[in-house]
């Protein structure tokens, strides 16, 4: 299907240059922040991190929602990115005095900005195309942001080892710059979108929204399940990555060279599988289809655990999440109202996505602390559970007709 250059999809594509930048900033602040609370704190305590996660993300959605209100989309935009970019020169003179309390802050604001930020681009380009745009065009604007993410990851790979994992994120902060930019000329190309008479939300969350529109708590539901899964992953990863990997810039490296993997896997998708299955297969489809591929790769970390497939099967997690599952919920979000998908996209896609990874996270810290150790194996036994509770919650998500609207 063939979508010309109109001034909606010339906008969409500049926000996916903003997000370039963005992800490219992001290979740098994730896998500093990560090595950089190992060596301080081990690997036994990234569960209390990340419980702490949904804290941070909490105080950054609030204020974006307050701020939106009053600045509109636009505005939000630049000045979320531009004081990202300062939050991480502030912390970068923080990590120079020597405190190991740096590290943890951190790793919870890289968790927060992160997600408001690419939740506040996908918002601004759900407001501008239709959902057969939309099918054509995601996994472009996945694969130019994406983009990013590979350059990203190899740089980190290469500079690690000579500038230091600690001044990384001073190239996190210098890549905003860019980002808020290309943001800015996006808006001036596509218009800012407008609230829909008679649907604001009267609060900065948007918490009203969700009794309004019925595919709300059904997509609440599903990000719940997926970072239910992406946490005990994560955590069982980072786990064996610390022992077999002691040293931190050596392990940060590490860290390049996966992320960097994960964006090429995921770009290629992007590029390639996202179009054609998007095209030819239902949503719905699609959406039952990505739990059990996550279902089968936590079997086969439970069957043969090691790095290699603690590895394999976090590597396929986030890679299928960045590509063919964002790709096919954006669409989603495109019938909604204004506030709908600024401000409860917010709270589902990022502060959800943060609060249903530190709360298991939390758990499992609470859980570690009492048995002394958790068994290697519940990490993937979780994650199979999740992916069960995702499969069923996706089989209702919405009714076909709807998922084939537009």
């Amino acid at each position: 299907m063939k979508t010309s250059l109109t001034r909606p999809v010339a906008a969409a594509l500049t926000m996916a240059v903003a997000g370039l930048f963005l992800l490219f900033s992001y290979e740098f602040s994730r896998s500093a922040s990560v090595s950089l609370f190992l060596d301080a704190y081990g690997a036994e305590q990234l569960p209390v991190v990340l419980a702490l996660g949904p804290v941070g993300t909490f105080v950054l959605i609030y204020l974006y929602g307050t701020a939106l209100s009053r600045f509109g989309g636009r505005r939000t935009y630049a000045l979320t990115t531009l004081l990202s970019g300062g939050a991480f020169v502030v912390g970068h003179e923080w990590l120079a005095t020597g405190s190991a309390l740096a590290t943890g802050a951190i790793y919870v604001f890289r968790e927060a900005y992160i997600v408001l930020l690419i939740e506040q681009l996908w918002a601004f380009i759900d407001s501008l195309l239709k959902q057969r745009q939309a099918r054509s065009l995601n996994g472009l604007v996945c694969g130019i942001a994406g983009l990013g993410g590979v350059v990203g990851g190899m740089a980190v790979r290469s500079l690690a080892t000579t500038v230091g994992t600690g001044n990384l994120l001073l190239v996190a902060a210098a890549t905003l710059i860019p980002a808020a930019a290309c943001g800015l000329i996006a808006y001036q190309i596509g218009g800012e979108p407008q609230r829909e008479e008679g649907s604001e939300s009267k609060s900065a969350l948007g918490i009203e929204l969700f009794r309004r529109h019925s595919a709300l708590p059904r997509l609440a539901i599903i990000i719940v399940c997926t970072q239910v899964i992406a946490a005990v992953l994560e955590l069982r990863f980072a786990g064996l990555l610390a022992a077999e990997y002691p040293e931190t810039d050596l392990r940060t490296a590490y860290l390049g060279g996966f992320w960097s993997g994960v964006n090429i896997a995921a770009m290629t998708m992007q590029f390639v599988c996202v179009p054609l299955i998007l095209r030819y297969a239902s949503l719905r489809a699609v959406h039952l289809a990505i739990p059990v591929f996550h279902i089968a790769t936590a079997v086969v970390l439970f069957v043969y655990p090691s790095l290699t497939t603690a590895t394999i099967a976090f590597f396929a997690f986030k890679s299928v999440d960045y590509s063919i599952f964002r790709a096919a919920k954006e669409i989603l979000y495109i019938p909604l109202p204004f506030d709908a998908r600024y401000r409860a996209k917010e709270v589902i896609d990022a502060l959800g996505y943060r609060v249903a990874k530190g709360s298991i996270a939390g758990a499992l810290a609470v859980a570690g602390g009492l048995m002394g150790r958790l068994p290697g194996g519940l990490f993937p036994v979780l994650a199979m559970a999740a992916g069960l509770s995702w499969w069923g919650s996706a089989r209702g998500l919405v009714s076909p007709q709807e998922l084939e609207e537009g």
